[in-house]
């Protein structure tokens, strides 16, 4: 056997990689219904002003990105992503959801949403930061 590090990681190796740790998984959990999806608001001119990227991982709606422009911020669009986002979910199963962010992103907000904190991991990803993990328990 022969170990390498790899400084870059190519297509190929990702996807033996990922079929090889599907196959095990696939003992376990069942993967047919997880996916992603996105909502998204533009302006008249169809420039993106907000926007939401979510995976669906079994009962969990995992939020994976969510980015408000500075011009819309404070207008509740990022709240209205979030309920869109949480509604789709709900059709497609899911009755929990789970978000992460970095401490000078949004915690503030996401518990305004009813989201609560579970974890903070110090010192990422730099020194003095956090990432927070939170949940929502009972999606409606």
């Amino acid at each position: 056997m022969e170990l390498t590090v790899a400084p870059d990681v190519t297509d190929a190796d990702r996807e033996a990689l990922f079929t090889g740790l599907r196959g095990y998984n696939h003992q376990f959990i069942d993967t047919g219904h997880w996916g992603q999806f996105g909502v998204y608001a533009r302006d008249a001119a169809g420039t993106m002003t907000g926007g939401l990227i979510a995976s669906r991982k079994g009962l969990w709606l995992c939020i994976d990105y969510l980015w408000v422009s500075e011009a819309a911020r404070g207008t509740g669009l990022g709240s209205q992503l979030v309920a869109m986002a949480e509604q789709e979910a709900v059709q497609r199963g899911c009755r929990h959801a789970l978000v992460d962010t970095l401490s000078f992103q949004a915690r503030p907000f996401y518990e305004k949403q009813g989201y609560v904190l579970q974890m903070s991991l110090p010192d990422f990803p730099e020194r003095g930061m956090q990432r927070h993990y939170l949940t929502k328990s009972e999606l409606i």
